[in-house]
Order: C-alpha cells, then structure tokens, then sequence
C-alpha cells in the first residue's frame, strides 16, 4: 500500500456490535424498570418486587440472546444462500455477470467503456468479492454474526437491568418507585447520548426518544399494575 494513503476508521464497522449493545442495555433498563414500577403499583412486598425484577433479568437476558441469535442466523442464511447462488452464476455464466456488474457501474455515473474496465479487473481479482458488495450489498463490515449479536444482547441486557435493580435494593421503600424510575430515565438519557455520540448522531435527539419510550413504558405498566393490584 503507497505511504500517502491510510486506513479511515468509519463509524459503519461498529454498527453490528453497537446495535445489539445498544438494544441490549436499553431494553433491560426499560423493562426491568418498567416491571418494578408496576409491580410495586399492585403494592406487593420487597422481596416480592425483587424476586419479580431478578426473574425479569435472567428471562430478558436469555429472550435478548435467542431472540437475536435467531435473528441474525436467518440474516446469515439468506447471504450464505444468495452468495451460493452468485456463486453458480459465476461459474454458468460468466460473461452474463461481467455485464451485469458492469451496469451497475454505469447506473453509478461511470462511462459504459469504463464500467467495463472496472468490471473486468474487479472480477479477475475476486469474481465473488466484487459481486457480494456491489450486487447484493454484502460486505464483511455488515455482514451477520449470529453469537456476536446474541452475546452481546445478553450481557449488555443483563447489566441495563442490574442498575434499576441496584436502585430498588437500596433505596427506601417509601421512595422505591421514585428512585427507579429515576435512576433508569438517568442512565437512559446517558446511554441514548452516547449511543449518538458513538454513531455521529444528534446527542440530544438520541437522548430525547430514549428517555421518552422508557418514560412511556414505565408509566404504562405502573397504571396496569395499579389496576391489576386493585383487582386482585
């Protein structure tokens, strides 16, 4: 590689790791907060509310995991499958594929001799290679990693819950649902603005939709728990 050029960090290559991170953590701080606030609504014991909020920890992590797993697997599947299938054309048609990429080419602005050019070299030096990205979108930066998301749902799920968790412990029961709805909104706006600052997105904007969804859920489930507990 010439000395005059050097490799660019984009913020695309962290999208796979920081998706699954970031709804990880905002998914088990909103819903671990969201269940202690409407259980403690039906006005039921600390213990309870615990027990209620460790359960919800391990059953989120574990949904988080599986859900992303299977997720990110069928992702996988549909590439692994269109890559076989460009794969067989390459071999079975070789000079349908060269005038394929190379229309791709011109309908991105280069000239149809050029195009053609560029097709031919881009296809000697990697048929495949050239047709995974410029075809079907495939590149190694986004392509699926199923136990790379699923890991790291889990984790990050798990340590989102542990901290309304964390603030039902200690505080004071007379100021239980205050202090987690709080201490959730609190991290909330902290992970939507790093979230944005990770991404190159607005910090406020990235915030503000974090903390209103969270608020929103929490309120839902605190008045269906009210009115549950009254019933029962």
């Amino acid at each position: 590689m010439p000395r005059y050029l050097h490799r660019e960090s984009h913020r695309t290559r962290r999208i796979g790791w920081l998706r699954a991170a970031v709804l990880g953590a905002n998914d088990g701080i909103v819903s671990t907060a969201s269940l202690l606030v409407g259980v403690a609504a039906a006005e039921v014991g600390r213990n309870e509310l615990l027990l209620a909020g460790v359960a919800g920890l391990v059953a989120g992590a574990m949904s988080m995991a599986a859900g992303e797993y299977v997720s990110v697997s069928s992702q996988a599947d549909t590439e692994q499958a269109d890559l076989a299938r460009e794969r067989a054309e390459l071999k079975a048609q070789p000079e349908h594929e060269l005038r394929e990429l190379a229309a791709i080419y011109i309908q991105r602005g280069l000239a149809p001799e050029l195009a053609l050019q560029v097709a031919q070299q881009l296809m000697a030096h990697d048929a495949l290679g050239a047709h995974a990205r410029d075809e079907l979108g495939i590149t190694e930066t986004l392509s699926a990693r199923p136990m790379q998301a699923a890991v790291t749902s889990a984790i990050t799920f798990a340590a989102g819950a542990s901290l309304p968790l964390l603030a039902a412990l200690i505080s004071p029961a007379s100021l239980l649902v205050p202090a987690v709805a709080g201490t959730s909104l609190l991290v909330l706006t902290a992970l939507g603005a790093l979230a944005a600052r990770t991404g190159g997105a607005p910090l406020l904007k990235g915030s503000l939709r974090v903390v209103f969804w969270g608020a929103l859920a929490m309120g839902l489930t605190a008045v269906a728990g009210k009115l549950v507990g009254a019933v029962l």
